[in-house]
């Protein structure tokens, strides 16, 4: 579980063709799946060291980031910290509720939750940001939440789903606090502070929990930030290169990804109610990316036209 990275930066990567940008997040999203895969070997699952692995996995963040951030210019680190740190914070909590989700439910399962996040966006888009809210968002977003409430099944909910359904919530607020980070912040430095500011309270949580602190549970959190870090380049590198309307469907794959992870590695095999709650979470996401993918092609063409109509009549306009 990781927020997708701010597309802002100090550099730019060339185009490349869109089945390429479509590989790359395919590999992203099975390397996130990995990355969630590690969460949910965590010895002690729910009852185990979760703060200290938040802890561990913010510190190898920073350590893995900070050669990335050094050749960059320093000046603009002292930038949107409130903002940092209000996403820090609630990437914390995020943490907490992903540990629980992934040990305690199937790790498709989760991950089909997780993806309700840009359904819960819309709502709160429209309330806290007062966005317009079309139709076709409506009608998407209330048959993804009944998917999400065939998935979660509220007859027989338990700590795991709940678990889920908050991270979710996380995402989507933290996707959202997007736009508020500074865009001359490289995306390496973004991602550093983002989990350096949250260190002092992860380490204040980790002690309160208790736990003896565990080497090999730092080996296993910073190999899910690793995974996790490939994840956010390939996005980085995916979404610069290429229009994000033309190969945003590519990140589903993360959940034919968990699915199959999922099988091979714990032997999970997905129900029929997990296969039509993802299905119902995930059509309405594409039909609302095919419909403004339908949109910006109608728009440019009728640009285009116009502009081509404004040239015949300068040629043919008397002297």
């Amino acid at each position: 579980m990781f927020d997708p990275p701010s597309r802002t930066g100090a550099f730019i990567v060339r185009t490349i063709s869109v089945g390429l940008a479509m590989t790359l997040l395919v590999i992203g999203n099975l390397s996130a799946t990995f990355s969630d895969a590690l969460v949910k070997t965590m010895e002690g699952g729910p009852d185990g060291a979760i703060f200290q692995f938040a802890l561990f996995r913010q510190v190898s963040a920073v350590l893995i980031l900070l050669p990335f951030c050094l050749t960059a210019p320093v000046k603009n680190l002292n930038k949107g910290l409130k903002w940092h740190a209000l996403r820090a914070h609630i990437w914390l909590l995020g943490v907490f509720f992903s540990v629980i989700a992934l040990t305690t439910m199937p790790l498709a399962t989760a991950n089909a939750i997780f993806y309700a996040a840009p359904l819960i966006m819309l709502p709160l888009a429209a309330i806290f940001l007062r966005e317009k809210l079309s139709a076709p968002s409506i009608i998407a977003a209330v048959v993804g939440f009944i998917g999400v409430l065939i998935l979660v099944r509220p007859t027989e909910l338990d700590w795991g789903a709940s678990s889920a359904l908050i991270v979710a919530v996380t995402l989507a607020v933290n996707n959202l606090l997007i736009p508020k980070i500074p865009r001359e912040q490289t995306v390496s430095q973004t991602l550093m502070l983002h989990n350096l500011i949250g260190i002092p309270i992860a380490f204040a949580l980790a002690l309160y929990e208790g736990m003896p602190f565990s080497l090999d549970l730092f080996w296993r959190a910073a190999g899910s930030t690793a995974f996790i870090l490939v994840y956010a380049a390939t996005c980085v590198i995916a979404y610069r290169a290429a229009e994000s309307n033309k190969i945003a469907s590519a990140e589903y794959s993360g959940l034919v990804c968990a699915v199959g992870v999922g099988l091979v590695l714990f032997g999970e095999v997905p129900d029929m109610m997990m296969i039509v709650g993802t299905t119902l979470i995930v059509v309405p996401l594409i039909w609302l990316a095919g419909r403004e993918k339908h949109k910006a092609r109608k728009a440019k063409k009728a640009a285009s036209l116009a502009a081509n109509q404004k040239v015949t009549e300068e040629a043919i306009e008397p002297v």
